[in-house]
């Protein structure tokens, strides 16, 4: 995984059943300096691919024939926990985009996003953060996880937390950053950063992508909920 300045680029797996979708994302990434791997045209595919190259990230298309792309995420974090998954989808609002952030894919890019923001997100997510459009993703978890004829997609013992980790618990849900946690309750981003960690290791949790589901489906967040500038 890269990390600081100077560091290598994040290395990068292109699963869509769409060749011009594959070429053209490849040809956007390697122009700006990063290494597309290896390209996948199905889950299968993706899923082979990843265990042989070992990518950072994977670019994974959500439709895709033999095995979806929500499959083909929950087999390629079992086997890779490090990997980073970024969805691609072509309408925002996508109830397998939901399903695959509870999963623990980094986040979701539209198939129409910009060459610069493609290239951003991919080094992003490849640095550990999650991808969080926070208004599209703020709508996208409140209409799916009130959908109380299935079960929660991410369970957690929230008995575990102290109080200030419920307090922050709750904040990422409403989409605050760490700045934002930081001056919202008179902390350090140092100290915030610590909440942050021990809660992701105390839940089993990925990143904050999962920390937005789970903060919704367990109550603590709820649809209409504020709090900072990111929602």
């Amino acid at each position: 995984m890269t990390g600081g300045a100077g560091e290598r680029a994040p290395r990068v797996l292109i699963a869509d059943d769409q060749t011009l979708i594959r070429t053209g994302f490849r040809l956007i990434l390697n122009a700006r300096g990063i290494e597309v791997v290896g390209e996948a045209a199905d889950g299968l595919e993706a899923v082979a691919a990843a265990r042989e190259l070992l990518p950072d990230v994977v670019l994974m298309d959500i439709r895709m024939p033999n095995m979806d792309g929500l499959e083909a995420t929950r087999r390629i974090l079992a086997q890779a926990p490090d990997c980073r998954v970024l969805m691609l989808t072509t309408f925002d609002l996508d109830r397998y985009v939901y399903a695959a952030l509870a999963l623990g894919a980094s986040g979701f890019l539209l198939k129409d996003v910009t060459p610069e923001h493609l290239a951003a997100a991919v080094r992003l997510v490849d640095t550990g953060d999650a991808l969080l459009a926070p208004s599209i993703t703020r709508r996208l978890v409140e209409r799916f996880a009130s959908d109380t004829a299935r079960p929660p997609a991410v369970h957690a013992d929230l008995t575990a937390l102290t109080p200030r980790e419920l307090e922050v618990l709750t904040l990422l849900g409403r989409g605050l950053s760490n700045t934002e946690l930081a001056a919202e309750l008179t902390l350090s981003e140092a100290t915030v950063k610590s909440h942050v960690a021990r809660i992701f290791a105390k839940l089993t949790l990925r990143d904050r992508s999962q920390a937005v589901v789970l903060a919704y489906e367990t109550g603590l967040v709820k649809a209409g909920d504020t709090g900072g500038t990111h929602v």
